[in-house]
């Protein structure tokens, strides 16, 4: 959670993040983190994996949880709105965002989550 806590010192808002990396790599417990620091309850984060996406308000930016891991095709993000949410001056967190690499516009911030071991996460940003 302290890396998650770190990066959010740096938001200003209209950051897209992309979170890629197996189950279990940590992404949920990143988004934890950047609540938390961005003056969020990190205890209220769970992912959305059936809901889609949780918006997380009490926050110093607003902040937009996304889960595509049961998503089927691109198209889908039409449903949920995706093209609103781009618009938005929150921060977006998409898990699973290695689903539909197209699309996220040009300035989104990939991050690669790899398990080093039971204990330990291997964050790559690019």
């Amino acid at each position: 959670m302290r890396i998650g806590a770190q990066v959010a010192t740096e938001l200003r808002g209209g950051e897209i993040l992309a979170l890629c990396g197996d189950l279990g790599a940590g992404k949920t417990h990143f988004v934890k983190g950047i609540v938390l620091g961005l003056g969020g309850e990190p205890q209220d984060v769970t992912s959305p994996t059936f809901t889609l996406v949780h918006e997380y308000q009490a926050c110093r930016l607003p902040v937009f949880h996304f889960d595509f891991y049961r998503l089927e095709a691109e198209s889908e993000l039409r449903n949920i709105g995706w093209d609103d949410y781009l618009r938005e001056d929150g921060v977006l967190l998409i898990e699973w965002a290695e689903r539909f690499p197209d699309a996220f516009p040009k300035g989104t911030r990939f991050i690669q989550f790899e398990i080093s071991s039971e204990t330990e996460r291997l964050l790559c940003f690019s």
